[in-house]
């Protein structure tokens, strides 16, 4: 009887040991379960709040201004159809450059600049008029372009040269002048008036670039400003600026391209646009070692001028022959249609260039 009771008693607490370990057992997979699905949807939230570049649109957009890829119409079954047809393999779109950190200008959107400097008529569009003349035509070449090319919104850009080079050698001996603060303020207003971006020139003269560069940390921290080195006035060589076309290797690029991605780094920026000036080939040597970065979009732009025939020559030489990342295209207003028989080029007629250019600089 003892030993019946006994039975019973043990086996009900195996029962209820049994039920325990079970119960244990399903809690921790129950909470286990409520914690993996939570993790799931912290994921998914972060995804959602943290934007990433959708490269596929990246991809189709260096496609389209590579201009290698043409929309062909057929008709199936009464409907029209568009299909992507590529027509050739050329060096655009480059290959090689990585994806941008996600805020990238380049390539969903064109930059179409107004050059100068606020001390000199002669030097471009920016000193020629007062601010408000500036910005009214500033406009209107705004809007031609996104009539040109409904698909790629312009961005304003005021050029600002920074630092100009010099004849005289100045005080001490660099051939150089910095523009005050004050000017560099005043073109992030007029920036700011227009919902676009600034550009700061440098022509360094015989000054060091990256010292003429890291003299405007102060701007170039900031989100909206943005640098464009000029070689032509990049005298490493020792002469004078003006009696000789200066010159910039794929290093001194390159220090500049690192420079200005440890400053996206350090801010949190988003990529930064690098201009790089050009209408020869001498004026940037072994220009194919030019590492662009994913904080740094690299702009090479076609900067000489004359008529029509001359400039598209330029421009296939040394910025379409020799491909980088994303090119540029200079107009001068007076200078462009001073020969006989000359004259400004047309939004439509520069799009036909292969590629495209990202940049359109007005001086």
């Amino acid at each position: 009887m003892h030993m019946h009771k006994l039975v019973q008693w043990t086996g009900g607490i195996s029962i209820l040991l049994l039920v325990f370990v079970l119960g244990l057992y399903f809690f921790e997979r129950s909470h286990q379960t409520l914690a993996e699905s939570i993790q799931t949807q912290a994921e998914r939230m972060i995804e959602e709040l943290v934007p990433v570049l959708d490269t596929q649109a990246y991809d189709a957009k260096m496609l389209q201004l590579a201009n290698v890829a043409e929309f062909a119409s057929e008709s199936v079954d009464g409907e029209t159809t568009e299909d992507v047809v590529i027509i050739s393999e050329p060096l655009w779109p480059v290959r090689d450059a990585p994806y941008p950190n996600v805020g990238a200008i380049l390539p969903f959107n064109r930059l179409v600049a107004y050059y100068g400097n606020f001390y000199s008529k002669g030097m471009g569009i920016l000193g020629e008029y007062n601010q408000e003349e500036v910005l009214k035509r500033l406009q209107v070449e705004v809007a031609k372009w996104n009539e040109a090319d409904p698909t790629t919104p312009v961005v304003p850009a005021i050029d600002y040269i920074a630092v100009t080079a010099q004849a005289s050698a100045g005080a001490d001996g660099l051939y150089r002048f910095r523009m005050p603060d004050a000017h560099v303020d005043q073109a992030i207003e007029m920036a700011k008036q227009v919902d676009g971006i600034v550009l700061l020139e440098i022509q360094a003269g015989k000054s060091n670039l990256m010292d003429e560069i890291r003299h405007f940390e102060h701007y170039l921290s900031q989100p909206q400003v943005h640098l464009a080195i000029d070689p032509e006035f990049a005298m490493k060589y020792g002469q004078p600026p003006g009696t000789a076309v200066g010159t910039v290797d794929a290093t001194d690029v390159n220090a500049v391209v690192e420079y200005l991605a440890s400053l996206v780094e350090k801010f949190h920026l988003p990529p930064k646009i690098l201009i790089v000036h050009r209408y020869t080939r001498a004026m940037v040597t072994n220009a194919d070692q030019i590492t662009p970065f994913p904080q740094v979009q690299l702009v090479m732009d076609m900067d000489g001028w004359g008529p029509p025939e001359q400039k598209f020559d330029t421009y296939q030489a040394y910025i379409s022959k020799e491909p980088v990342q994303f090119t540029g295209f200079k107009l001068f207003y007076k200078n462009d249609v001073k020969r006989a028989g000359s004259r400004l080029l047309t939004p439509q007629e520069i799009l036909e260039l292969l590629p495209q250019p990202s940049f359109i600089q007005y001086q």
